[in-house]
């Protein structure tokens, strides 16, 4: 008999692992926190070979031609000059459409939101998945694909194995084409720019417009500007317009008017006049702190961990969702080799546990400068 399997996390993993495990059949579905969906949250992403992998697998090779090429690699100097540029082709994909694209994919019925789960109870009958609401429901695999602040971690690697802020957060911004200025657009269209100064620099590149558009004036330009704050500073930088302070992240509307000022004023004064016109163009930027974590397993007793909610790569390796596709094709290819599900997962962990930590000590390499 298959085995009854619930996924907690509906973004980009979740959607991935739930895809390639219906298609075998299984009895797979989908628990996610947020209530109003995840479509609209996501900029561009470097599609490694993982991410054509699962588009070749799910017949929508098309997609890839649904994203905008960086012709170059420029690095500007303070005065906005060109100091070298290398002929490094890149194309960025649209992180919404791959998500509605996999969405699409999962029967509603199969795809519940506004469900928050707390965490995962073991008793002589298998698995309860414990709501928020104090209800549970049972499952026989329980698969924790809910990002950097899972709560189904605990249930695999104990309640003290959490990820470690390593010094620095991201700022990021998704400018509509149309409102950047034309000089600045001159300098940063076509191209992935950089702009480096001690213990800090921003980067950025045009992608897809929300709708997923890849015409000239309908695209957005997507502006990282990575800077340094102490655990104390922090606090201070990821406390909401009501003064609650989050562990992990602000999204745009949670971002006080005080903070975008501050973020306005230190773009003028530090930037060159490319990037800082592109960060001022940007009324509502959202902010990221950079998280390091290594599972020390990726199983346990019935419950998987995947993608985020299992090693926490640095974005500079562009890897995130590589990572989790890599997960769940292993996954997926471990549960229909063995029947037997504790050897099934043995099986996962085997195949991803060294992959995964190789992805995370490299962005840890690619942040030294930083960290």
């Amino acid at each position: 008999m298959s085995p009854h399997i619930l996924v907690v996390g509906g973004s980009i993993g979740g959607l991935f692992v739930t895809t390639l495990l219906q298609r075998e059949g299984f009895d797979i579905s989908i628990r996610e926190r947020s209530i109003h969906g995840l479509d609209g949250r996501g900029a561009g992403l470097v599609a490694q070979r993982e991410v054509f992998d699962m588009l070749r697998e799910i017949g929508r090779v098309d997609l890839a031609r649904f994203g905008v090429t960086a012709k170059e690699r420029i690095y500007l100097d303070r005065t906005g000059a060109i100091l070298s540029r290398q002929s490094m082709p890149q194309t960025q994909l649209s992180w919404d459409t791959l998500f509605r694209t996999f969405r699409a994919m999962i029967p509603s019925e199969r795809y519940q939101g506004g469900v928050g789960i707390e965490r995962v109870e073991r008793d002589g009958a298998g698995l309860i998945l414990r709501h928020a609401d104090g209800t549970g429901e049972r499952a026989d695999l329980v698969i924790g694909a809910d990002g950097i602040g899972s709560r189904i971690r605990a249930a695999v690697a104990g309640d003290e194995s959490r990820p470690r802020y390593v010094g620095y957060a991201t700022w990021r911004g998704l400018v509509p084409e149309a409102a950047m200025p034309a000089a600045a657009a001159e300098t940063l269209f076509e191209r992935f720019a950089f702009y480096e100064m001690p213990g800090s620099h921003i980067l950025g590149y045009l992608v897809p417009g929300a709708d997923g558009s890849v015409e000239p004036g309908r695209r957005r330009y997507n502006w990282v500007w990575y800077r340094r704050y102490s655990e104390t500073e922090l606090s201070s930088v990821l406390t909401d317009a009501d003064g609650k302070v989050h562990p992990f992240s602000l999204a745009p509307p949670q971002v006080p008017r005080s903070a975008v000022e501050r973020l306005h004023a230190d773009a003028a004064d530090l930037l060159p006049p490319a990037f800082a016109a592109a960060v001022l163009a940007e009324p509502r930027p959202f902010v990221h702190a950079i998280f390091d974590y290594n599972a020390p397993r990726m199983v346990e007793d019935g419950v998987a961990l995947l993608g985020d909610a299992a090693f926490v790569a640095r974005p500079h390796t562009a890897m995130g969702v590589a990572k989790a596709a890599g997960d769940a094709f292993a996954l997926r290819d471990a549960l229909v080799r063995y029947p037997d599900l504790p050897e099934a997962l043995a099986a996962y962990e085997r195949s991803r546990l060294d992959i995964d930590r190789a992805v995370v000590a490299y962005g840890v390499r690619l942040g030294a400068a930083l960290g």
